[in-house]
């Protein structure tokens, strides 16, 4: 089994989500969130960063996998959005982690059969295939989605045959 970290980026929670997953089974490990003051934005950047570093020392996991960012109708967003995400993923990657990415559809898809499940949805369906009795709060659910669905792909390649490192064909 992997000892998979998601994260659900954001510049003001960052949620985040461990578990050990060979795609068949998934065992939750923890998750929360990193809730960043109302600072000045670099400031912020700074706290996801040691957030994420403190947690990969925490939980060591093998693998990390982030959502990616979705253009929305606000640009300034969409960027603080992706500068968060590269935050924590520059964390993950000077510790020699992978890190793969994942839309947000192609999460829902993974984790409640449809690509446009709500929140609810997901948070009922990481519960459900966690075994979890409490629903987490919102951003840790979809990280744990975000972990579930890199399990769920990592197994199905492993079936196809394809070669570790590769998804759709490119590397990553």
């Amino acid at each position: 089994m992997a000892r998979i970290l998601g994260i659900d980026p954001g510049s003001q929670i960052t949620g985040y989500g461990v578990i050990d997953g060979d795609g068949i089974r998934n065992r939750y490990l923890d998750s929360g969130s990193i809730r960043l003051p109302m600072a000045p934005f670099p400031e912020r950047l700074r706290l996801i960063f040691e957030g994420i570093a403190e947690i990969i020392e925490t939980h060591r996991p093998d693998e990390v996998a982030i959502e990616q960012v979705f253009v929305s109708r606000n640009p300034n967003s969409a960027l603080k959005l992706g500068q968060a995400r590269g935050a924590a993923i520059c964390a993950a990657v000077i510790r020699g982690l992978p890190v793969s990415e994942y839309t947000p559809r192609e999460v829902k898809l993974s984790v409640v059969g449809g690509g446009g499940a709500d929140k609810e949805q997901v948070q009922h369906m990481v519960c459900v295939l966690l075994g979890l009795t409490a629903r987490p709060q919102s951003d840790a659910a979809d990280a744990l989605g975000v972990a579930l669905c890199h399990s769920h792909t990592g197994h199905s390649l492993q079936r196809m045959g394809l070669a570790a490192g590769t998804r759709m064909g490119r590397r990553r």
